[in-house]
């Protein structure tokens, strides 16, 4: 008894030997088609009016999608005290993403994503 697998081989071979010469026959009848003619340059303000609602979702995800868990690989810092001076540690560069935060919310990134949205 021949198996599905046999049957559905068979069936595709006959479709494609069927099909084969009816579709170079039409190829071979039609014309080739004349090349398109080039599209005139999009005017600078469509691109800028399309730019901002593009760019808009990306200015709020966040950039850590593990931000604010326990498990979180960003939320780590190193800190050095010298003698009186104050404390110096990464924790505030990193603060920001570690907390949610987005590119427009990020200190340089946040005003220069607020230039391209408008």
């Amino acid at each position: 008894m021949p198996s599905l697998r046999t049957a559905l081989a068979l069936t595709m071979t006959a479709a494609a030997a069927v099909l084969a010469p009816a579709t170079a026959a039409v190829a071979a009848t039609q014309a080739p088609a004349a090349p398109a003619a080039a599209p005139d340059a999009l005017p600078a303000s469509a691109v800028t009016s399309a730019l901002g609602p593009a760019v808009a979702p990306v200015r709020n995800l966040t950039l850590d999608p593990l931000s604010n868990t326990g498990v979180d690989p960003l939320d780590n810092g190193v800190g050095s005290q010298v003698a009186d001076f104050e404390p110096v540690s990464t924790t505030t560069l990193t603060d920001p993403v570690t907390h949610g935060g987005s590119l427009g919310t990020l200190p340089v990134t946040g005003p220069a994503t607020g230039l391209l949205t408008g």
